[in-house]
Order: structure tokens, then C-alpha cells, then sequence
């Protein structure tokens, strides 16, 4: 089944540039818009399976699409959210997240690997993983607490969460840091007994752990004019 898309950015070349590799790729790239009120109507009316959302837009150029961006997860949740901006407001990063780290991603233009990366992740966020840049997740591990949960995790554990966190399979996982497969869910396995995540789904499991992993603070909504 084709992957439905609708991109919004304000600058149409980079809106240009993205839509004719998302369909190179096979996807149907249902809505290019430019401001706020745009994106939301064609998420409304589309319902597409993910949408691609630039931080800053019309206009004011702050934080509209962010805030369009938390506003969709709520309102949509079977919308995936890939945010995509030169732009680091990682502060916002666990109100867009909420209560599920499913269909989320936020990852970095200058950062993007290349065009494979970038339509992987479009691909993954559709489906109901998360695509988060590794630049955002060092920020947000910052001034965690003293008592928190992930001080149980060793150094390894540590960097087998980090990898999960950006969406990362145990076999590319395994590949990053030269560990076997069975090494992998190993690390895995003890990473859910160590933050007290009982047993269900694993795809659920990696997804809770991701969340304890990206959330060191009660969300905070991007205040008005901010």
C-alpha cells in the first residue's frame, strides 16, 4: 500500500526538492503546502499516513509548524509526525511526543545523512516507529536527575537505548556497535528489566523504553509569541 504524504515547509524549493524524492521512492505525495493554516487543512482533509513539518512558518516563523506539529499528534494520532528543521528546539521535543513515542520523529536537515536515511525515516515514522536526531537526544539526556531510571542502565545499555531512541532495528544496532544479534537483545531484554517494563509486544516494550529515554521532564507546550 502506498505511503500517503503531505510536506509542509515555507521555503517551496526545499518542498520542491523533498516531494520529488518522497515519489521517486514511491510515495504519494498528497499536499505541499507552506503555512500553518494550509498544513492543518491538509491533514484534515487528507488524513495522510505521515506529515513532514518544518518548524518554523508563516507568520511568524517561530514555531508555528511545531506547535501545528504537537496540535496533528493530538488531534490525528494515526498521523505520523516527522518534524524537519535546521532548527533544534529540542525543549518541545517531549510535548510532541506525549504519551506514545509511535509516529514521531524529529531529525535535523543539516544532520541527514543522505537521501536513503531520510526516506527511511519517512517510512518508519508512517508506519509508527520514531526517527529522532542523535543530536536531540544527547541534548535532552542533560541535567537528568540523580534518581533517575535510566542510572540503573550500564554504559552499553546506555548507547543500545540511545540507537532504539533513533529508530534503529537490533541488526542495525548490532552493526553500529559491532555486537552480534544475540548480544543485541540481550542488551534489550535488559534494558526492559532494569527500567520495570513488564512483559508484552517487544515493539511496545521498545517504544516505552524510548520514551523514558526522551522524557527527563513534565512537557512543557510551546507558550504563545515564545
Amino acid at each position: 500500500m502506498t505511503t500517503r504524504v503531505v510536506l509542509a515547509d515555507d521555503a517551496a524549493l526545499v518542498r520542491t526538492a523533498i516531494g520529488v524524492l518522497l515519489r521517486q521512492h514511491g510515495f504519494d505525495v498528497v499536499a505541499e503546502v507552506g503555512d500553518r493554516p494550509a498544513l492543518w487543512d491538509a491533514v484534515a482533509s487528507a488524513r495522510p499516513d505521515v506529515a513532514v513539518v518544518d518548524v518554523r512558518m508563516p507568520p511568524t516563523n517561530r514555531l508555528e509548524g511545531l506547535e501545528a506539529a504537537i496540535d496533528i499528534r493530538a488531534t490525528y494520532p494515526a498521523v505520523g509526525v516527522l518534524v524537519l528543521s535546521q532548527y533544534l528546539e529540542s525543549r518541545y521535543l517531549t510535548t510532541l511526543l506525549g504519551d506514545s513515542a509511535r509516529g514521531v520523529g524529529y531529525l535535523l536537515k543539516e544532520r541527514v545523512g543522505g537521501a536513503a536515511d531520510f526516506v527511511d525515516a519517512v517510512r518508519r515514522v508512517a508506519a509508527g516507529g520514531c526517527a529522532v536526531d542523535p543530536e536531540v537526544v544527547s541534548l535532552m539526556l542533560a541535567g537528568r536527575r540523580s534518581d533517575d531510571p535510566l542510572q540503573r542502565l550500564t554504559a552499553r545499555e546506555r548507547e543500545v537505548l540511545a540507537l532504539m531512541a533513533e529508530g534503529r532495528s537490533n541488526q542495525a544496532i548490532g552493526d553500529r556497535l559491532f555486537l552480534t544479534p544475540k548480544t543485541v537483545e540481550s542488551h534489550v531484554r535488559s534494558i526492559f528489566l532494569r527500567l520495570d517494563l513488564p512483559p508484552e509486544p517487544e515493539s511496545h516494550r521498545r517504544v516505552r523504553a524510548v520514551l523514558a529515554y526522551l522524557r527527563p521532564a513534565a512537557p512543557t507546550r510551546p507558550a504563545a509569541g515564545s
